[in-house]
C-alpha cells in the first residue's frame, strides 16, 4: 500500500531529476547556451554599440564629424563586432535556421558580394566631392601663390609647414608635393597654412 502512495511522487522525483540531468549535459555540450545568464548585458551592449557606430558614421559620411568622433567609430565599433558575435552565439539555433532559408541565404550572399567587390580598386576620377576641385587647385599652387591667397609671406607660409612637420626647400613646391594626393590630407595642410594667426 505504501509503494502505491509513494509511486507517483517517486516518478515524478525521477522525472525532474532527468529533466535537470538533461539540461545539465545541454549546456555543457552547447557553449552558447552557457551565455543565457548574460543576456540581460549582451543585448544591450549590441543596441548602445550600433548607436554609437550609427551615428559617427553617419557623421563621417556626411563630412560632420568633429573632435573624436573618427576615432570612436573606429575603436568602439569593435564593441559592436563582440556584442553581435556572443548575440549570434546566445542565438545559434535561430542563426542557424536563415541557413536553411532561400531569403536568409539570398539576402547574407548579397552583402556577401557587396562585401567583396568592396576591395576591388576604385576608378580613379569622378567619384571626390564637389568641393574637391579648388582644393586641389590650391594645393597644387606654388608657396608663393598660396602665400598671396594666405594674405602673407611665402616665409610665413613655409614656416607654418615647418611646423606641421614638413621640409620645404624652395617656394616653387607645392602643398601636394609635400602631402602628396590624398585630398584629407591636403584639406588639414591647406587649413593650418590658411588658418589666420593666433587661431
Amino acid at each position: 500500500m505504501g509503494a502505491l502512495l509513494y509511486s507517483p511522487f517517486t516518478q515524478r522525483r525521477i522525472f525532474f531529476k532527468n529533466r535537470l540531468h538533461t539540461r545539465v549535459s545541454t549546456y555543457q555540450g552547447n557553449p552558447a547556451m552557457n551565455l543565457h545568464p548574460h543576456r540581460p548585458w549582451i543585448t544591450p551592449v549590441v543596441i548602445g554599440a550600433f548607436l554609437l557606430s550609427a551615428v559617427t558614421g553617419a557623421l563621417m559620411f556626411f563630412h560632420l564629424d568633429s573632435g573624436l568622433n573618427k576615432a570612436a567609430h573606429e575603436w568602439l565599433s569593435w564593441a559592436m563586432v563582440i556584442g553581435v558575435t556572443l548575440h549570434v552565439l546566445l542565438n545559434l539555433p535561430a542563426f542557424k535556421r536563415y541557413f536553411s532559408q532561400t531569403p536568409g541565404r539570398v539576402i547574407m550572399g548579397l552583402f556577401a558580394l557587396v562585401l567583396a567587390l568592396s576591395f576591388i580598386p576604385a576608378a580613379s576620377g569622378g567619384s571626390e566631392p564637389g568641393f574637391a576641385p579648388p582644393v586641389r587647385a590650391l594645393a597644387n599652387a606654388p608657396i608663393a601663390a598660396l602665400a598671396q591667397v594666405a594674405g602673407t609671406s611665402a616665409d610665413d607660409v613655409k614656416t607654418r609647414l615647418h611646423a606641421a612637420g614638413f621640409a620645404v626647400t624652395s617656394d616653387q613646391q607645392s602643398v601636394a608635393d609635400l602631402v602628396g594626393g590624398d585630398l584629407r590630407a591636403q584639406i588639414g595642410t591647406l587649413t593650418k597654412v590658411l588658418a589666420p594667426p593666433g587661431s
